[in-house]
């Protein structure tokens, strides 16, 4: 009860706040005369986000109302709120948070890259929400795609489900790859309906009887430190603890780390990476 009291009055000064840097011209509207007050007025507000003028002045002055997602997409659009600012409106609304539908995000930045590379010789690599590969150092490329051309856009799970089992990268596909579809599930509820996600479960689905039968199973798994073993005909079996981090400033998506489990794969990670630095590899 107190921490919604608390909420209340900060969700009354956010949209005054917000509300008195959004002026009439921003919005298309003629400034008027008399206007006492920087900004939208209140009715104003009402007005263009399609909601009672009495029930938006209770919002904002923090009577104990209920509002719900599309209103406050609405009011959210009407102040220009950005991504973090909506997020704020949700919470002090006490409304559950769901990001706005969009792009998944395919690319990082050189800073992100740069703690990738300074992370080697561990394996690191970053993912999206579907696991497409993002950035990654030269440990992850040799440790996951050694002997395998690197595709134009890499995607995780379609190496991992288009693989032979005989081949496949990852030993113990039967503990590994459920939960890896069941982290992928976990993304999916704020993308339900969303084209490209559609399509995408769609597609490795038709291509992959294993991965339709794991989806179908509606199993769900939040990212989380693992124990993995890779193989590689080389060096053989290599067990790696793997360890997710959320980037800030980069909606889902996070580094994955990979750290030798014992000293023998330490040293047969040390021949792969040398014999990788001799041999050009056709994915490069």
């Amino acid at each position: 009860m107190a921490t919604a009291q608390r909420r209340r009055p900060e969700l009354a000064a956010f949209l005054r706040s917000r509300r008195a840097r959004v002026t009439p011209a921003d919005v298309g509207m003629p400034p008027g005369l008399r206007r006492r007050t920087p900004g939208l007025r209140r009715e104003e507000v009402a007005q263009l986000s399609g909601v009672g003028v009495t029930w938006y002045t209770w919002l904002e002055q923090g009577r104990p109302i209920n509002a719900s997602a599309q209103v406050l997409d609405a009011v959210a659009r009407t102040l220009r709120l950005d991504a973090p600012e909506r997020e704020h409106l949700y919470h002090l609304a006490e409304v559950p948070y769901v990001p706005a539908a969009g792009a998944v995000v395919r690319a990082v930045g050189p800073e992100i890259q740069g703690i990738l590379d300074a992370l080697d010789p561990r394996p690191a690599v970053v993912y999206n929400a579907r696991y497409d590969v993002l950035a990654t150092n030269a440990a992850y490329l040799d440790l996951f795609f050694a002997d395998r051309r690197l595709p134009a856009t890499p995607n995780a799970l379609w190496t991992l489900f288009q693989e032979p089992e005989e081949t496949c990268p990852v030993l113990f596909r039967e503990e590994e790859l459920p939960v890896m579809v069941a982290t992928l599930r976990a993304a999916y509820g704020t993308h339900i309906g969303e084209p490209a996600w559609e399509e995408f479960i769609r597609r490795l689905s038709a291509v992959s009887p294993l991965f339709a039968r794991l989806w179908e199973s509606g199993d769900v798994q939040l990212p989380g430190r693992r124990v993995k073993t890779f193989r590689h005909e080389l060096v053989g079996e290599l067990r790696m603890t793997s360890q997710s981090l959320s980037i800030d400033g980069v909606p889902e998506c996070r580094i994955v780390v990979y750290t030798p489990e014992d000293e023998e794969t330490v040293r047969g990670m040390a021949v792969l990476r040398e014999r990788c630095r001799r041999e050009p590899l056709a994915r490069q």
